[in-house]
């Protein structure tokens, strides 16, 4: 970003079509900003996917472990003979590629995840949640919940549950970026009723 150097939106950066970023999101590093999808972004290697959302906001040394960093827990040895190739790799294909997956990864809009916070491997977090820095999320995170602590859990809820409803339903961050600039002051600093009003003005 101009005058930010230690600052890039995802979006344009990420190459890898296993990972999916939204528009907007951010993440901040002073040394490796750029290296966002090889050094944040780990055990990549099964079929599983990241996907963030729009309007994230990524501190320093965030790391999503991918599900290729799982190891066959099905006998005796956790060992993963299968990655040194050879008849390792023949005789136990079939174990490796049957390890289970908790599938994609996937992080909704509008969400923040504080310095060097840990997501485990097929973890979903909601819309508008808090991840607290050093957090090691190890389950699913519901929208609008503040989470910390190793391993994560939810401290608090940002809004009612009638609110959260109010503010999935009018999802700001899947309005055209025109709007959002027009409102951004309410999206920033209004309450859940005054963004309803220009939702539905």
């Amino acid at each position: 970003m101009p005058d930010i150097p230690r600052t890039v939106l995802l979006k344009p950066l990420v190459k890898n079509p296993q990972i999916e970023i939204g528009e907007y999101t951010y993440y901040d590093d002073p040394f490796h900003a750029e290296e966002f999808e090889h050094r944040n972004v780990l055990y990549n290697f099964g079929p599983e996917k990241l996907v963030i959302g729009r309007y994230c906001a990524l501190a320093e040394g965030v790391r999503f472990i991918m599900s290729g960093a799982n190891h066959n827990m099905s006998g005796v040895s956790t060992f993963p003979f299968t990655i040194f190739g050879g008849i390792w790799a023949e005789k136990t294909l079939d174990i490796a590629l049957g390890a289970p997956s908790r599938g994609d990864t996937v992080v909704g809009n509008d969400v923040w995840i504080g310095y060097q916070a840990l997501i485990m491997p097929g973890v979903r977090i909601g819309d508008g949640a808090i991840i607290a820095a050093g957090s090691v999320v190890v389950a699913d995170v519901p929208a609008y919940a503040v989470v910390g602590g190793n391993p994560g859990k939810v401290l608090r809820k940002r809004y009612s549950d009638e609110e959260i409803a109010v503010l999935e339903r009018i999802a700001w961050w899947d309005w055209p970026v025109e709007k959002v600039t027009e409102h951004v002051r309410v999206i920033m600093a209004g309450t859940v009723e005054e963004l309803a009003a220009v939702a539905e003005g």
